[in-house]
């Protein structure tokens, strides 16, 4: 699966003269020092500027000066008026905008929708730099200073907003953000292979309007593409019995069901259309059935008021997702369509190692000063190794933004990096932080069959079983680990990347290496869940899998005579999570004596499938039909408080909602001081309360008890080293 142009094959625009940068410039005085006139493309973004691979726009403005294009960056501008965007004037190409390496909304606000007061992207950790919907809002600053120039919209933000989407914060069904923004143009996923494409034809002279047909973009249309065949979403997936739904514009064409414009002219997209013959010297190559077809989802006025058709709509999109048979998507937004192109192809291993060598100064840009941002804090001694995941859990938007075709960075990329970060890095200690990804054991793993990882259409490839096709042979991984660790003056290389515990489990040998050789006392894996409601819903393993890794990680753990602890993550108040649920994962904590400090009330973010379940509290994992799976849903505040209290069972803040939980649902025997007990009743909590305080290290994790052993002391001493770092952790284990 490859694309039909090299990411570094184009001819180099003309202003490859000038040179790399020191930094992309953020000011006039820069540009005049660089001897710039102008810049050819301006990127404004969310996040302070940091040259780090880490961080989106630095990947993307060192991408395009690689192409030959002169890259200034306006970082956290003052979005209350148009001027702080005209400070590096009028860009030659177009503006590029992105909220940053969150979506604006998750880094404004909670789970609970409570107002934020920090930001790890910002200097001194400081909240309020970047505005609600920071893409929307920076896009229409930018035309209000250059009416004339081209916005190009992308980043995590626009990805996931790509199309009608709920919305949690206002909790409705918004429109495709491309609408809103008023952008020509959205990239999707990782932007290095569109964004290229765009650049270059529009420094050929070619107008943005004409760019309609690029992988991994988006438009705004007023009909389909020419030449592509259209299909309607209900002969993919049927939807059962669906109420007509009135049409504001008049038009009878509502693009589903009974209603569509092909079911009108009694075309059947289930058969074969007929051609006409035509006789033909030499035989054509044979299309396969995806090319130039597009798939037909309910218009935006239907999803947004039934959630059978907006679950229907989530669930098409999400099987036109992989790059070698994905269609295209067209759904009507008033009297204009909105047309997402196929997702592009991913990077070949040379194209990665090109990507992550370009000339990062690892550092934030000289303008902060000595201030600290805490997020380049976190990563500045890690290393990407890979993208992409192709575990699925429905909670995670990765997939949904990478893919989930892994691409792999060269071994010897990697160590190159692991010695530009010995030998550039400020303090550096010789301590590699993390060496992972979005997961840390996928490294170099793909389907083993090539026709079958072009043409499947699995939302996971490790559930609710992992794929025969996967390989799982994780000795790449273990190779690149041991090559790092004889690197010259680095002490030691960590993993705190989330393993993929299921997949582990499949090569021992792996367990092995990582735990007596890349553990930091302690190491995070997300279970998720104990019970099945929800784990069906979010895509997980089972506890037995993980009852399996433990195992592992005890017994080598014990081998290399290292007290190690595992520290599971959970999510409380999932889709799928009944009261009952949380009860037993609390029960289960308990037996353990897990005290879980860090833990995560569900956060519906944009497209994800948990998100669309919990908006419809339908099944959208299945088929929609008309008396389709119904799932319970943890919504309003005291449901989810008390779902988020029960994770922490033993806090007392929790105990009075927790005792009315259980008074309410006839579970009586579960409140008392008894050893299967939860919580205190009224008058044993008095006395606890008054009584003398039990030792205890704030924010001490769960942790796994090995036999004979008292984690406590080791654990607290772990856990004060490191909190600064794990209060900053956005990403959670794979």
């Amino acid at each position: 699966m490859q694309a039909e142009r090299g990411l570094f094959s184009y001819p180099k625009y003309w202003a490859e003269c000038f040179g790399p940068a020191p930094f992309l410039p953020m000011s006039r005085a820069e540009m005049d020092k660089l001897g710039w006139d102008s810049c050819d493309v301006i990127l404004v973004v969310g996040d302070a500027y940091v040259d780090h691979p880490s961080f989106g726009m630095a990947v993307v403005g060192r991408m395009l000066e690689s192409q030959g294009f002169r890259v200034g960056i306006i970082a956290q501008p003052d979005w209350n008026s148009k001027d702080d965007f005209m400070r590096l004037g009028k860009p030659n190409l177009f503006f590029g905008v992105s909220a940053g390496n969150m979506d604006s909304m998750i880094n404004r606000y909670t789970a609970d929708k409570k107002l934020r007061h920090d930001d790890a992207y910002t200097p001194g950790n400081e909240g309020g730099k970047r505005p609600d919907r920071a893409v929307i809002v920076y896009s229409q600053r930018c035309k209000e200073a250059y009416k004339e120039v081209p916005v190009i919209i992308g980043g995590i933000e626009a990805s996931l907003r790509r199309i009608a989407h709920y919305d949690y914060w206002q909790e409705k069904v918004r429109r495709s953000i491309l609408f809103d923004a008023k952008a020509e143009l959205l990239i999707y996923g990782n932007a290095e292979r569109p964004l290229i494409e765009v650049a270059h034809r529009l420094a050929a002279g070619e107008p943005v309007a004409e760019l309609q047909g690029i992988r991994g973009t988006a438009v705004i249309r007023k009909e389909a593409m020419p030449e592509w065949r259209g299909m309607d979403s209900t002969a993919i997936d049927k939807v059962g019995k669906i109420d007509p739904i009135p049409n504001p514009y008049g038009a009878d064409d509502v693009g589903c069901g009974s209603f569509s414009e092909f079911a009108k002219q009694g075309i059947d997209l289930t058969q074969p259309q007929p051609v006409e013959a035509k006789p033909v010297m030499v035989q054509a190559p044979r299309q396969k059935p995806w090319e130039k077809t597009y798939v037909k989802l309910p218009a935006f006025e239907q999803v947004s008021v039934n959630k059978a058709l907006y679950a229907h709509a989530s669930r098409i999109l999400h099987q036109e997702t992989n790059p070698g048979c994905a269609r295209a998507i067209m759904q009507r937004h008033g009297d204009r369509h909105l047309w997402i192109n196929p997702p592009a192809f991913p990077l070949t291993t040379e194209e990665m190692d090109g990507v992550f060598g370009l000339p990062y100064q690892r550092v934030p840009h000289p303008v902060y000063g000595k201030a600290k941002i805490p997020a380049y804090d976190m990563i500045k001694t890690s290393v990407n190794i890979m993208r992409g995941c192709f575990g699925g859990c429905s909670f995670c938007s990765i997939t949904e933004h990478e893919g989930r075709i892994i691409q792999s960075r060269s071994q010897e990329s990697i160590l190159q990096e692991i010695e530009a970060i010995r030998d550039k890095v400020p303090g550096f200690t010789g301590v590699i932080s993390d060496l992972g990804g979005p997961t840390a054991n996928m490294y170099k793993l793909r389907c083993k069959n090539p026709k079958a990882e072009q043409t499947c259409r699995r939302p996971s490839c490790v559930y609710p079983t992992i794929c025969e096709h996967m390989d799982t042979d994780q000795s790449p991984t273990v190779q690149l680990y041991r090559a790092a660790r004889k690197l010259k003056g680095v002490k030691k290389i960590l993993v705190a990347s989330g393993v993929r515990y299921d997949l582990a489990v499949e090569d021992p040998n792996y367990v092995k290496e990582l735990v007596q050789h890349h553990v930091g006392g302690y190491l995070k894996i997300a279970p998720e869940h104990t019970e099945e409601g929800p784990l069906s819903k979010m895509m997980k393993p089972g506890m037995g899998a993980y009852d399996k890794f433990k195992e592992m990680f005890d017994r080598f753990s014990k081998e290399a005579g290292k007290e190690q602890y595992l520290i599971p993550y959970f999510i409380s108040a999932h889709p799928g999570t009944t009261d009952l649920d949380m009860i037993n994962l609390a029960l289960w904590l308990k037996e353990r004596d897990f005290r879980l400090d860090q833990v995560q009330n569900f956060y519906p973010s944009p497209m994800a499938n948990a998100t669309t379940i919990y908006h419809t509290e339908l099944n959208s994992l299945k088929n929609i039909k008309g008396n389709t799976e119904q799932v319970a849903v943890p919504k309003g505040e005291r449901q989810r408080r008390l779902h988020k209290a029960l994770l922490r069972y033993h806090d007392p803040k929790g105990w009075t909602l927790i005792r009315e939980a259980l008074l309410k649902m006839g579970m009586k025997h579960l409140i008392g001081t008894g050893k299967g007990c939860l919580v205190p009743d009224e008058k044993q909590e008095a006395k606890l309360l008054k009584g003398p305080k039990l030792p205890r290290t704030p924010g001490q994790p769960a942790l796994t008890r090995h036999t004979g052993q008292n984690p406590a002391k080791k654990a607290a001493a772990q856990v004060k080293k490191s909190s600064g770092k794990a209060s900053f952790q956005k990403k959670r284990p794979g």
